[in-house]
């Protein structure tokens, strides 16, 4: 019998070869006392292992091919970054020379400090860019210990169709090791929306993470399998398992090519029914994928990249260009910006007016609440939108809408910058669509009220989820309970459908629900003709689309609708699947 070790699939596709293992560990540090007069070389070995850090970096960006997609580098170039970033590269050194102690020590407090400033993030993904902070610490930390940078010295050989295991792996690590031809990796820590993650699935890569792994559970050398779709590795495999899992392997490879067909197909149902996907993107190669894959235009656009990573906020026309540059590269394809979804607690200049972290920062000033409260910060943004429009069709969306009076007070604050582009002789489109995400149960609940003003809603099924359920979706202890068949979650998000029916008002689905082709015919079956997707999902969700007919789906959904019964709802959803 195999012996299966669980953990969170991050990426799908199925990998067969043997272990080879990276010792990845958390470095261990301890406090040394340094005497006064030995603190200013102390400062001095901080700065080479800083130096240092830069090079291998550099190193590696170097040592990837110029074809490799540009998200890739620029995980590497983040990274970069960080080491410039006086959090990183001052505050140790004045740390060494205030408590008097080793370089080691010193990055130790520092990173104590900002973790406990990212841990109370509300937003899931810019929490988890904690992530990022601990391996550029770690890779400075091994430096100053005198160890090597992991995943650096290894030949291609050594490496090729290999499955990885490591406590952790860095994007740079990542992204090396898939040009030294790895077949997939399975690490220790790490979550779904950390960089390594995202990067896993740009690359197609099979992974897994949050497994527990011992070296005597898994050797160098041992043959398994990586399931990434089931989340689960196996090994000590039988013949007949290999052989089932080797089939396995060159169906998906089948299916992959078969999917590869629809790039330039409609997404029209089986009934006639044209429906609408579009692509969440952030970095341009997103957009280029989005376009490669065949997507009707970007539904979500998201903006917070601009402002993370740097010590200023970035002015107008630096936004300005950046959003021309993906209108323009998108030909005349439709895209839609949702304005900055920071919160208060982001160490940003965006906080400006917050004397201190909240409670609970998922509860407080963030999205479009900072933003009214912080117009300053808004307005820039606002201003360079509307000028983007002008050369493409641009729509903006607001993140977190919660209730009357703060939709009214942003579309004031829009009609107060068209007349202000009005008066400098600034081009813009004069009735470029503004919509609203619906993430707070409040704004769903309240769905009529924001399509009667709106002239498109789209639904953030991540949010929608975690507020209704009172969970958070990152937080392992009650993942468990992250449920997107709930049935409150299903009433809420026909609720929202329901609303732009009735005022005719299109309705998307930007949220992970909607690139889960598992929920692709209960969404059809709702009446949602307008899906945004990571571009990875498209053609899956199409094909699903492609072989559904809604005359059929809607009777079973309205059962699922009316059911309060776990175990019904799941076996109904089987029953959509199967039609």
């Amino acid at each position: 019998m195999s012996l299966t070790i669980s953990g969170i699939g991050i990426s799908r596709g199925i990998a067969i070869g043997r272990v080879y293992r990276l010792e990845t560990g958390i470095v261990e540090v301890y406090e040394v006392a340094i005497p006064r007069a030995q603190l200013e070389d102390e400062v001095a070995r901080f700065r080479r292992a800083i130096r240092t850090a830069r090079q291998q970096l550099k190193a590696i960006r170097n040592a990837i091919p110029e074809s490799t997609p540009a998200d890739i580098t620029e995980f590497i170039d983040t990274h970069l970054l960080m080491l410039e970033d006086s959090m990183l590269t001052v505050a140790p050194v004045e740390l060494i020379r205030q408590n008097l102690c080793n370089a080691e020590w010193a990055l130790k407090m520092q990173r104590d400090a900002l973790a406990r400033v990212f841990d109370e993030m509300d937003d899931p993904y810019l929490r988890t860019r904690m992530d990022d902070v601990d391996h550029v610490v770690a890779r400075i930390q091994r430096i100053l210990i005198g160890g090597s940078s992991h995943a650096s010295g290894q030949s291609d050989e050594q490496l090729r169709d290999a499955i990885v295991v490591a406590h952790d792996l860095t994007p740079a690590e990542t992204a090396l090791l898939h040009h030294q031809g790895i077949a997939g990796f399975v690490t220790e820590s790490g979550g779904p929306l950390s960089h390594t993650a995202i990067l896993a699935r740009s690359l197609g890569m099979p992974a897994i993470v949050g497994t527990h792994i011992t070296s005597h559970q898994i050797r160098d050398g041992d043959t398994v399998i990586l399931d990434a779709g089931r989340g689960v590795l196996l090994a000590e495999i039988a013949e007949s398992t290999l052989k089932s899992y080797r089939r396995k392997q060159r169906e998906q490879q089948k299916r992959l090519s078969e999917l590869d067909r629809l790039k330039s197909a409609p997404a029209v149902t089986g009934d006639g029914l044209g429906i609408r996907l579009l692509a969440n993107v952030e970095l341009e190669e997103d957009v280029r994928a989005a376009r490669r894959a065949g997507a009707d235009g970007i539904g979500l656009y998201r903006t917070e990249f601009l402002f993370m990573n740097r010590s200023d906020v970035p002015d107008e026309e630096e936004q300005l260009a950046q959003y021309l540059a993906v209108v323009r590269g998108l030909r005349g394809l439709p895209i839609t910006i949702r304005t900055m979804d920071l919160g208060a607690d982001k160490g940003y200049a965006a906080d400006a007016g917050s004397e201190r972290l909240a409670t609970n920062p998922a509860l407080s000033l963030r999205a479009i609440r900072l933003c009214l409260k912080n117009t300053e910060l808004f307005r820039p943004q606002l201003r360079a939108i509307l000028r983007a429009s002008a050369e493409g069709p641009v729509r903006l969306m607001i993140p977190m809408l919660s209730s009357a009076g703060e939709l009214n007070e942003a579309l004031e604050l829009i009609e107060d910058i068209r007349r202000e582009l009005a008066r400098e002789g600034l081009a813009f489109d004069p009735d470029m669509p503004i919509g609203g995400m619906i993430e707070v149960p409040a704004a769903a609940l309240s769905a009529t009220l924001f399509a009667r003003k709106l002239d498109f809603l789209s639904i953030g099924t991540n949010d929608l989820i975690q507020y209704t359920l009172a969970i958070d979706r990152v937080d392992d202890s009650v993942t468990y309970l992250y449920d997107p068949l709930h049935p409150a979650v299903l009433r809420l998000i026909n609720m929202v459908i329901e609303a732009g029916q009735r005022y005719q008002v299109p309705v998307s689905m930007c949220g992970e629900m909607a690139g889960d082709p598992r929920y692709t015919r209960l969404l059809l079956g709702m009446g949602l003709s307008e899906f945004s997707v990571p571009p990875t999902a498209l053609l899956e969700v199409k094909d699903v689309i492609q072989r559904s007919h809604i005359s059929r789906l809607t009777p079973v959904v309205k059962d699922m609708l009316a059911s309060d019964d776990p175990a019904e709802i799941g076996a109904l959803l089987g029953a959509l699947n199967a039609m």
